[in-house]
């Protein structure tokens, strides 16, 4: 019964170190993550990411993507296609260009450079998620081009690669489970976003009704729980993020009428469990080991990662028509690498894309972005709300 003892020590340590951070004026996602450092391999060594501990993170980032579906708005979400579109675009050209360059100024090869320029293209929205709903601005124009943006993120950078994949290295095809033929990837991941559009109109709604009529306690919330864990294994079946799937079910079981019954169940079991043990488990991946080696290395990149997704993502939105401080904030949403990227690292490491004398150091500089996004995103919120209430006054 380690594990058990293992879950007690995280859920308490969450707790009070997201208490702190919340009165120091920050997120509490800052304390969840830190606690990862400290009760991880980088300091004390109390907990390591066990194969227990990796499932659950895994079960809390899909109910914490299924709770962002929930709360987000689907007009809206339609509404911002257009600036998501652009936010991702150039908001994954600029990290892929900038930290190709900056790897080969550190000697790395042309393969191992591009890698790690796709590693740092992805976003991981679900740290920025914790932020917003944290400080109501998840169903915002900013908000929402901000989720719309990641999900396109997701699928541009799963695409690039598969791209990589079938280029540089049929190993990390099979350690990966990615098909190596990309045609045949990217037609049936089509045929899923296609297919999504039937299940959010007719099949949802409908399993929320059987739902209804079963006789068990809490059998609607059992229902979105099935249909959020199905999605989420079809979406990763296909080389697509689990996240998309869970947040695409979101939004289907937002729109029927059992919205507000759900929405109250789930959150406990989220916050209260799962969601916490993901943060954690993100923290659990860092270490000093050979740090001072590789200092300026991750420097370097880990200020590329942060400067190219605020640009990038911020120009993106400029060019939608957005202000500058919206375009500030929308950046300061995509810049959070967290799980998406080390997933990405680890497929790399595994296929001999990524250097052994450079994991660890990639891995910390990952780290160090997802623990410096939700700093810039809350600044950027306040700085937007003064500014409105500024333009209020006047």
């Amino acid at each position: 019964m380690g594990y058990i003892g293992t879950l007690s020590l995280i859920l308490i340590v969450t707790a009070l170190a997201g208490h702190l951070s919340v009165r120091m004026g920050l997120p509490a996602v800052i304390g969840q993550l830190l606690s990862g450092v400290i009760l991880g391999p980088a300091l004390l060594g109390w907990v390591s990411a066990t194969a227990f501990i990796k499932d659950f993170a895994e079960l809390g980032v899909i109910i914490l993507m299924f709770m962002a579906g929930l709360e987000s708005d689907l007009q809206l979400l339609k509404k911002y296609w257009k600036p998501s579109l652009l936010v991702a675009v150039l908001g994954v050209i600029l990290p892929v260009g900038v930290i190709d360059w900056c790897s080969q100024l550190f000697h790395l090869g042309n393969v191992e450079s591009l890698f790690l320029g796709v590693t740092f293209a992805a976003t991981s929205v679900s740290i920025s998620v914790a932020v917003l709903k944290e400080l109501n601005a998840l169903d915002g124009k900013e908000g929402t081009t901000i989720l719309g943006a990641a999900v396109v993120d997701d699928v541009l950078a799963v695409l690039i690669l598969s791209l990589m994949v079938s280029l540089f290295g049929s190993e990390v095809g099979a350690s990966s489970g990615q098909s190596t033929n990309l045609g045949l990837t990217l037609a049936i991941q089509a045929v899923f976003f296609v297919s999504l559009f039937v299940v959010v109109k007719w099949l949802v709604p409908l399993l929320m009704r059987i739902g209804d009529a079963l006789l068990v306690p809490t059998s609607v919330t059992l229902m979105s729980l099935v249909i959020c864990f199905g999605l989420a294994y079809l979406a990763d079946f296909i080389g697509l993020s689990a996240v998309i799937g869970a947040f695409f079910a979101g939004i289907a079981v937002g729109q029927t009428d059992y919205h507000d019954v759900i929405d109250r169940h789930i959150q406990p079991i989220g916050n209260a469990v799962f969601i916490p043990v993901f943060f954690v488990s993100i923290g659990l991946n860092m270490s000093f080991k050979g740090f001072l080696n590789d200092f300026w290395f991750i420097v370097v990149i880990t200020v590329a990662a942060i400067a190219t997704k605020l640009l990038g993502a911020g120009i993106g939105a400029k060019i939608a028509g957005f202000s500058w401080t919206s375009g500030y904030e929308i950046g300061a949403g995509m810049v959070s690498r967290g799980e998406m990227a080390l997933i990405i690292a680890q497929i790399g490491y595994q296929g001999k894309l990524l250097s052994a004398d450079r994991y660890s150091a990639v891995i910390t500089a990952i780290i160090l972005t997802t623990l410096i996004a939700p700093l810039l995103l809350r600044q950027s919120i306040h700085h937007q709300e003064k500014l409105e209430v500024t333009n209020h006054d006047h």
